[in-house]
This record gives structure tokens, sequence and C-alpha cells, in this order.
């Protein structure tokens, strides 16, 4: 899959395109249904289908100091978007004179100019332009007066025993914020996952013989509420960021309260693992919440409560 960044940087042998936009933020099974609807255009037409998405966050650049946990990684994005057909991705930098502009200059400038759009396929909620005052419905009167066609997708519904649920993002950061990484997984059609850099920590695992790898993520991301899960660790490729080897096991989130710690951080036991993996570009998989973050009196009880957790990781992935 092409992927740039700004405008400038599209190829300039690109040709007309099939164009979705949106953040896009944890592709979930809501996304999935709007970029298949995208890709199937594509195919239909024989253009390449390009999916259009924004860093920063939008939010915080409207509104600085609101800037939402983040769901995926733009080389998370990537991948999960590429696996999806999409042929090309651009990355749109969102600037306050980004913001700012009018719909129409935003269609003429972006998906005409640039993009060659001969198809727009967005969700039904779509807005767009200076204070989001474009809508599915101007941008289908734009495309007849530069040529291209719209399509708004409906968003999907996810029908749970409390009732339906729309499916989106908001809702999967809710999910992941109360540690209900079931219902997460749900809507995501895939485990939720945290992205980073294996860094040295205080090596208490390994003096205890859970040795872990301390995976430091970047800003913004969408961790977990704290306590211990089972799961897995994905090694990635350190330049393109694509997924390699999977790895059973027992995570750790919080601020190790029985040795007094007060710098959260998300640690992974790789379970029958002996292998380095400091500097290795991660991910790290949470399938299933085991138990609460706790403070224990004393060294025993904590090793006899990491050992149940390895047993019950164990049991949930089914080895």
């Amino acid at each position: 899959m092409q992927r740039w960044r700004g405008l400038e940087a599209t190829p300039a042998d690109l040709g007309r395109t099939v164009v979705t936009i949106g953040m896009y933020d944890g592709v979930h099974r809501g996304h999935q249904k709007l970029i298949g609807a995208a890709v199937a255009r594509a195919q239909a037409m024989r253009r390449p289908c390009l999916l259009l998405t924004f860093d920063p966050h939008p939010a915080e650049v409207v509104r600085p100091g609101s800037h939402p946990a983040i769901l995926t990684s733009l080389d998370r994005k990537a991948e999960l978007v590429a696996g999806l057909g999409v042929d090309a991705m651009c990355v749109l930098p969102f600037t306050a004179e980004f913001m700012r502009l009018p719909p129409e200059t935003f269609t003429h400038t972006v998906l005409v100019e640039h993009l060659h759009a001969a198809q727009v396929v967005v969700g039904e909620n779509f807005t767009y332009g200076h204070r989001a005052a474009g809508t599915v419905t101007s941008l289908t009167a734009e495309g007849r007066r530069f040529g291209f066609a719209v399509e708004g997708v409906p968003l999907a519904e996810d029908t749970s025993d409390s009732g339906d649920v729309t499916i989106s993002s908001t809702y999967i950061r809710a999910c992941v914020a109360a540690g209900d990484m079931v219902s997460a997984a749900r809507a995501l059609g895939r485990p939720h996952r945290v992205d980073g850099v294996v860094v040295r920590g205080d090596r208490r695992g390994r003096d205890l013989g859970y040795p872990t790898a301390n995976v430091e993520s970047p800003q913004y991301t969408a961790i977990p509420a704290d306590g211990v899960y089972a799961g897995h660790l994905v090694t990635r490729d350190p330049r393109s960021g694509a997924s390699r080897e999977r790895l059973p096991a027992a995570i750790s989130v919080g601020t190790n309260p029985t040795f007094q710690g007060s710098r959260r951080t998300v640690e992974a036991f790789v379970l029958d693992y002996d292998g380095d993996l400091y500097g290795e570009h991660v991910g790290v998989e949470f399938a299933s919440r085991l138990r609460p973050m706790e403070a224990f009196a004393d060294i025993e009880g904590l090793l006899a409560a990491m050992a149940k957790d390895v047993t019950d990781t164990r049991q949930i992935l089914g080895m």
C-alpha cells in the first residue's frame, strides 16, 4: 500500500480515485463496513481506493487539551486498512489553518485538485470544513459540480444483552478505559492493542522469576484500566510497523502498588519465552481482564497471585 503525508507528497501518477475520509481511529467494525464499501466501489470502477485520514486528531486543534485517547497508531492503522484492500493512505496534517477551510475549498483543493476523486465514500454522519458546516448533502451537490459521486454509508450497530449500541471509537474508548476488553474486541473485530517500544524498567519482575517487557507507548495511547490481563505480545517490524510474531502473555497495567510505584506502566510477561526484547517495537493485545491491580502485604502473596495469573492466561488463551 502506498502511504504519504501531506497533499504536496501525492504521487503525480495517482489518477482518478475512490476516496474514503475519516480519522478511522480503531478501524473498528463500523469502519470496516465503510472501508469495505469504498474498496468494493474502487474494484468495480478499476480505480485505486484511497483512505484520507488526519494527524493529529482534529479535537486537539479545535479544542486544545481535549485530545481523545488513541486506539490505533498511524502505523497500525496503515497495516489494518491495507489488510482491508485499501491501495493508498494519505495522512493530512490537521492544523488551525486547515480547520478554517470552507467546505467548498476543502472539496476543490483536497478531493479534486490533489486526490482526483471519482467517487467519495463516507459515513452518513460525515462533516467537513470550517465549523463542520459541510455534510453528505452538500458534498453530494459539490460532487455533481466537480464530477464525482458520493455515497453515505449507515453506521454499524452492535446488538448486545444491554441493547443496541452504535459502534464508535468513543464507545470503544469507554470500554478500554473500564477494562472491558471483551466488549472492546467485539466492537473492534479483534483485541484492543497498545503499540510501543520495550524499554528498561526496574527489573523487579526478573528478580521475582517473571521477567516482563516494559512497553512505553506514545502520548494519548488508549491504555486499559489498571489490572492484570490475558493477551499477547506482538513483535513488529521497526521500519514498516508490520506485525510479525504473536506470543501469549500475562499483562500488568498500573503503578505496581505492592512496591509503592507512582508511574503507570504496561508490562507483559511472555509465556515460555527466553529472548531479549529490549528496544523491540511491539504491540500488546488485551484479550480479557483477569483481576484488578492489588497491593499485596508480602512478596509471597504477590508471587502466588502471579502464578495464578499465568495459569488463568493459559486457560483463557487455550494453551
